[in-house]
Parts: structure tokens; sequence; C-alpha cells
């Protein structure tokens, strides 16, 4: 008769089979609101369920990453990006041997507290809140798991792990977080940074497939790059002037190879610091004074030339540039008018207005919103 795997049989599993630096579920450090255990799953799974069954993340379905999701069907949009990202993690998590469900929980978080309208969003957010410390995504999608989720009766939040919470925290970004639970000084966990790493080699490759889906890149543009193998450059080369689905064979060839390109390097240029840097445990992991986990250092300058061909190329195109400004006005105009009317506010919404400024929660508020949402509200008082 099969036995079912309870959580004590995976915990067990885990310290067997997993890297010495790994880490375990049965470690943690716990939650904030202290609860019993789960018979059958781990911290790290509960989290991860928990993530996936808040509202949070499937507003992330109609939540812009690079193009609108209602300008096609097949664009990434903030949902899809982040399963693509949780998929590329976890595969590399396993080839490393460390923790799977840690690095799925880190990588489905990541992104939950994305405003409407991708990083267009972000930014006018964060000029309307320049008074009050910016807005940050990282620290967002925090507020999101701490405090806006209300999925349970005896405590605020998703009351996720402190692995799980750490690794927003540390999410390697241009904006930092300040935060007293997690020490600056202390570096993450390698399935946080995994996750960090993953995130980047996601949105390359999905932009270059949606920037050529789109029109707004010409194959002829991106054959310019160094990072193409002789394969690839012989496909873009010969294909300048090619029909729509020869395109979309050309797409999906540059978007396998890219992402299996920079995998295998990050997955060896962290096998090779990690056993350079002598990491056999997660104290040694964790107090490292460099950094572990990342591309060689060849790939590392293809890497930048890429970013910086799509800075120039696809992020400042005038299409999305005149998206940008539309998304501006829009979260503008949304955040003035719930200042001076706070009584369109949802209650839940009014109640914290008791314990946080008004600015605090308006941009709770709108944050949360999906683009639709969004641009329904800005619509209605116009």
């Amino acid at each position: 008769m099969k036995v079912l795997i309870n959580r004590l049989t995976i915990e067990k599993r885990e310290r067997a089979n997993l890297a010495p630096f790994a880490a375990l579920s049965a470690y943690s450090r716990g939650r904030k609101h202290p609860q019993s255990e789960h018979e059958l799953r781990t911290a790290f799974q509960r989290d991860r369920d928990r993530i996936v069954h808040s509202n949070a993340f499937r507003r992330m379905e109609y939540k812009t990453q690079v193009f609108l999701p209602h300008e096609g069907d097949h664009f990434r949009t903030r949902l899809t990006h982040t399963i693509e990202v949780a998929q590329i993690a976890r595969t590399m998590a396993r080839a490393l041997c460390l923790n799977e469900d840690l690095t799925e929980a880190i990588a489905l978080v990541h992104d939950l507290g994305h405003t409407p309208f991708g990083h267009s969003g972000e930014d006018i957010l964060n000029e309307l809140l320049s008074d009050a410390g910016g807005f940050n995504h990282n620290r967002q999608s925090l507020r999101v798991v701490d405090f806006l989720e209300d999925r349970y009766p005896d405590f605020p939040g998703l009351n996720l792990s402190w692995e799980v919470r750490e690794g927003i925290v540390k999410h390697e970004t241009k904006l930092k977080i300040d935060h007293p639970e997690f020490d600056p000084g202390e570096r993450s966990t390698l399935e946080a940074s995994l996750v960090d790493q993953a995130d980047e080699i996601t949105y390359n490759a999905h932009d270059i497939d949606d920037g050529l889906r789109s029109g707004l890149l010409e194959v002829s543009q991106v054959a310019s790059l160094s990072i193409w193998g002789v394969e690839q450059q012989e496909l873009l080369h010969n294909n300048s002037d090619c029909n729509r689905e020869k395109l979309h064979q050309i797409r999906s060839s540059l978007v396998r190879w890219l992402l299996d390109l920079t995998a295998r390097d990050v997955l060896t240029e962290t096998d090779r610091r990690l056993k350079e840097n002598n990491i056999d445990s997660m104290e040694k992991l964790r107090n490292s004074s460099v950094k572990l986990c990342g591309y060689s250092e060849t790939l590392n300058e293809q890497v930048i030339e890429l970013k910086k061909f799509l800075g120039t190329n696809l992020y400042s195109h005038p299409v999305l540039k005149e998206h940008s400004r539309n998304a501006a006005e829009i979260i503008k105009a949304l955040f003035e008018y719930l200042v001076t009317n706070q009584n369109v506010l949802p209650d839940r919404f009014k109640r914290r207005l008791d314990t946080e400024a008004i600015s605090i929660v308006a941009t709770d508020y709108i944050a949360g919103m999906t683009d639709r949402y969004a641009e329904q509200i800005y619509h209605s008082i116009k």
C-alpha cells in the first residue's frame, strides 16, 4: 500500500539530498505570526500556495510587463513573466541542489507589488511619493504579503516565512530597501540570488521576443548584438526581410537559445564561485565577501550590451514613450482624486486612514489595480 509523503519525510529528504548551503525548510526562521506546521506541506510549500491563491497574484494577469495586454493576446503580462521566472529559477535551483520550493515561492512573489502600466506606473508613483520616501515595488511587494492581503482572520497579509520575505527585500534592483528584520550585511539565500538572475534572464529574452513580435524591433537591429552564436547570427542575417510565419520561428529559436545560454552560464559560473570560495555551509554563504551567483565575465559584458540595446531601441521607442505618458496621466489623476476624495476608497482602505497617511493608502490602492481597472476608474472621474 502506498504511504503518503508527509512534511517530516520531505524535510528529511531535503537534509539528505540538498547542498550544504541550501535553505532547509525545517530550519526556517519562522513567521511573524506563529502557526502550527502543516502535516503534509513544508513551510516553503505553504508559502508558494498562499501566494498563488492571493488576489494580488491573480491581478498580475492584467498588469503590463512592457506591452499593454490589450495590444495583443501573446505579449507577456506581469503574470506570464512571473511564471516564466519561476520555471527557469526552479530548473536552475534543481541543478545546484538548492531548495526548489523556496526558489519557486520567491519567484512567484517577487513582482506582487508592481503597479499597473509596468515601470511607468512605478516611476510616477515614486515621484508622487517623493516627500514620503518614494515608491519601490519590492517594498510594495512586502506590504502586500505583510499587510494588504486579507485572506485570514487571525493576522494581516499572508504571514509568509522569513526566508521568502527576505527574498523580496533583497531582490536586486536599482532601489534598495532598509528593513530592520533583515541585515543588509548578510547575503541572502542562494535561492533568492538565483531568482534575481532568472528574472533578468527571462525579461531580456522575452523583451527581444515581444519587441520583434510588435514590430518595434527589426531583425536587422537584433542581428548586431554580440551575444548571438554563429548559428543565430546566420539565421538573423539571412532573414532580415522575412514573412510573419518565418519571423515567429526566428523569435522562438532566439528565445530558446538565449535562455539556455544565459541559464547554463549562470549555473557554471555560480558553481565555480562556490567551489573557489569553499562555500560548504549556509553560514559561509551568508558571510561571503563576494557575490556567488552571476554571469561569467565574458557573458556579463554581452548581457550589458543587450540591456543597453533594449533600453535604447525598445524601452525608449516613441510608441512605448507615449504609453508611459498616458500611464503617468492616469496614475497622477487617480492619486490626486483619491487624496481629495477619500470617501470613494473601499472600506478596508478607509479604515487604515486612522493610522496611515492618505498618500500611502491611495498608493496602496492604485498599486494594486490592474491596467484596465485603473483606466476604468480614470474615465469615470474625468
